[in-house]
C-alpha cells in the first residue's frame, strides 16, 4: 500500500476471514466449535482435578500428564473465544500486536505438547530400563537438566519467527484464517519472505520432528529392553502404548496442518483453515480422554469423582 508521497506503508490491523466461503452459513460453525471448546475445558479440568486431589497420583508420570492437561486447557483459550465471537458477531478484526501476541502464545504453549511427550518418554525409559535409579533421576533438580534446554529451545525458535514476522511490511490485511497462524500472516507481506519461511521451517523441524525422532528412539530402546530381559512389564508397556497413541494423534495432525502451507496443494482454502484449527483443538479434546481411558489409576479416580458428583446431585 502506498501513501500519496510514494512511500510504502504497512497494515497494522488485520481481518481474520477464515471460512468466508460459507457465507451466511458461517455463524453455524459457532455450535461445533463451542462443543469442542467445552469438551476440551471439561475433560482437561477433570483430569487436572483428579491428579491434584489424589495423593496417589503425585508420581512424576502423572504430574507430567497433568502438565499436558494444563497445556491442552490453555491452548484453546488463546484463540477459540475470539473465533467464536467472529462466527457469532462477525468480530473479525485484530491488531498486529494482538496478532503477534496470539501467535507467540499459541505456538509456545502448544510446543509443550511435543516436549511433554519427550519428558514422558524419558520417564518411561528411567522407570523400565533403570528402575533402581528411577526416583533419583526423576528428582526435580536432576530432571531440570532435561527440562530447561527444551524450554529454552522452544522459546528462542518461536520468538525468532514471531519477531521476524513483526518486522515485515504488509500489503494486504485480509488473512484467510480464524487465528494468527504464522504462515497465514507471512503470506500477506510485501517483498521477499524467504527468511520467515526458513525460520518457521526450522522451528517445525527442530521442535516436533526432532522430538518425534527422540520419542520413537526412546520407545524402541524400551521395547528392546523389555523383550530381551524376559520380565513381565505389562503395566509399564500399557503406559508406553498410551503415550504412543497420544503422540501419533498429536504429531500427525500438527505435521499435516503445518506442512499444508509449504506444499502446493489443490485443497480449498477452507480445508487448510480447518486442518490448522484442528491441529490445536484435536489434541486438547482427545488427550485427556485417551489418558482417562487407558491409564487405570486415573480412570478409577475419574469414575469415583463423577459418581460422587452424580450422587450428590440426585440425592
Amino acid at each position: 500500500m502506498e501513501d500519496p508521497a510514494g512511500n510504502v506503508s504497512s497494515h497494522t490491523h488485520f481481518v481474520l476471514n477464515g471460512f468466508a466461503e460459507l457465507g451466511a452459513l458461517r455463524p453455524v460453525l459457532f455450535l461445533p466449535f463451542s462443543a469442542l471448546l467445552l469438551l476440551a475445558l471439561a475433560a482437561n479440568s477433570l483430569l487436572l482435578f483428579v491428579v491434584v486431589s489424589q495423593r496417589s497420583l503425585h508420581s512424576p508420570m502423572h504430574v507430567l500428564m497433568a502438565g499436558m492437561a494444563c497445556v491442552d486447557l490453555c491452548v484453546p483459550l488463546f484463540f477459540v473465544p475470539h473465533m467464536l465471537l467472529s462466527f457469532l458477531l462477525d468480530w473479525r478484526g485484530i491488531s498486529l500486536i494482538g496478532c503477534l501476541l496470539q501467535m507467540h502464545l499459541i505456538h509456545f504453549v502448544g510446543s509443550f505438547q511435543c516436549t511433554l511427550l519427550v519428558w514422558m518418554a524419558l520417564d518411561r525409559y528411567f522407570a523400565i530400563c533403570t528402575p533402581l535409579y528411577y526416583h533419583q533421576r526423576m528428582a526435580l533438580p536432576r530432571f531440570l537438566k532435561f527440562m530447561v534446554p527444551l524450554v529454552a529451545r522452544n522459546f528462542l525458535l518461536i520468538t525468532a519467527f514471531v519477531v521476524l514476522a513483526g518486522r515485515l511490511s504488509f500489503c494486504s490485511r485480509v488473512m484467510t484464517h480464524c487465528f494468527c497462524e504464522h504462515m497465514a500472516l507471512v503470506e500477506l507481506a510485501c517483498g521477499n519472505t524467504a527468511l520467515n519461511s526458513l525460520a518457521g521451517l526450522l522451528a517445525l523441524i527442530l521442535i516436533p520432528v526432532v522430538d518425534f525422532v527422540f520419542i520413537v528412539a526412546s520407545y524402541v530402546v524400551i521395547f528392546i529392553s523389555v523383550l530381551s530381559s524376559g520380565t513381565s512389564s505389562s503395566k509399564a508397556l500399557r503406559t508406553c502404548v498410551t503415550h504412543i497413541v497420544v503422540m501419533v494423534v498429536s504429531l500427525a495432525v500438527t505435521l499435516i496442518a503445518l506442512l499444508s502451507y509449504r506444499v502446493r496443494s489443490s485443497l480449498p482454502a477452507a480445508s487448510l483453515v480447518f486442518f490448522s484449527t484442528m491441529y490445536l483443538l484435536v489434541p486438547s479434546c482427545f488427550n485427556p480422554i485417551i489418558y482417562g481411558i487407558r491409564t487405570a489409576e486415573i480412570r478409577q479416580h475419574i469414575v469415583r469423582t463423577l459418581s460422587r458428583v452424580v450422587w450428590k446431585h440426585f440425592s
